[in-house]
């Protein structure tokens, strides 16, 4: 990694690409680098406009990609970097390309309160606290009308049973369902396919974005893959009207 970075600094040079941060117009707020389209989706809910995603979404797994001189490029000219702990390129790139970008470490938990401070808290950083505050609104609404819907999906009105893969356990709140228990995000043991099975779960909410295939064999339970990254519009509400829509369709 730290020789490709260095053959990636000096294209960046090369190409008279410049290595310092810019100030922003007060029309245009803060450029912003997000390593994935969740610390984007991130960002954009916290009134951030200029957002530029680094790992397109056909890399799976973000910590393996690869870093080109166009990142490079976008990072010398971001005010902002966004990116998860276990994403540590993201950092490299931005020493590489002397960046004077502040780096800014995002919890990516998609559960409501966590979600809302996450928001508030970004919004604060990029003084956009109005913008942050409004959609905060429409998340609340918006989350309460989808929770509402699946719940009236509930087969006989009876509340389902799930066990979840931590990174989308707060699926099962979206759906007012009782979690038995988690897995993850390391694949699941012999063992531990026991103890969740022996749970009786009537749905296993997996992680489509880390999914290695069938977590429960041979249980009577149905597998259901919710996401957690937002898609090229980078709406992190629409992450959750698609796991709403396919939690009823797995209810129904």
């Amino acid at each position: 990694m730290a020789v490709r970075l260095l053959a990636l600094t000096a294209a960046l040079l090369l190409a008279g690409c410049g290595t310092t941060a810019q100030t922003p117009s007060p029309q245009s707020g803060p450029r912003v680098v997000a390593t994935t389209s969740w610390e984007a989706g991130f960002a954009k809910a916290a009134g951030a406009t200029d957002v530029t995603v680094i790992v397109p979404k056909s890399v799976l797994h973000a910590p393996d990609y690869d870093p080109k001189p166009s990142d490079l490029k976008a990072v010398a000219g971001a005010d902002y970097v966004l990116y998860a702990p276990f994403e540590s390129f993201a950092t490299k790139i931005t020493d590489a390309a002397g960046s004077n970008a502040k780096k800014v470490e995002v919890a990516l938990d998609n559960s409501r309160d966590k979600v809302k401070a996450e928001v508030t808290r970004l919004g604060e950083l990029f003084g956009t606290q109005a913008a942050a505050k409004k959609w905060i609104e429409g998340f609340d609404a918006e989350y309460t009308k989808l929770s509402g819907e699946v719940k009236a999906k509930w087969p006989g009105g009876q509340q389902p049973k799930v066990v979840a893969q931590m990174f989308v356990g707060y699926a099962a709140d979206l759906a007012g369902a009782q979690l038995l228990g988690v897995y993850g995000p390391e694949p699941v043991t012999a063992s531990q396919v026991l103890e969740l099975r022996n749970k009786a779960p009537q749905f296993v909410f997996e992680n489509s974005h880390m999914s290695t295939g069938t977590v429960l064999p041979d249980a009577n339970a149905e597998q259901v893959n919710l996401v957690n990254y937002p898609d090229d519009d980078n709406d992190l509400l629409g992450v959750y009207r698609a796991n709403a829509k396919t939690i009823s369709d797995a209810l129904a």
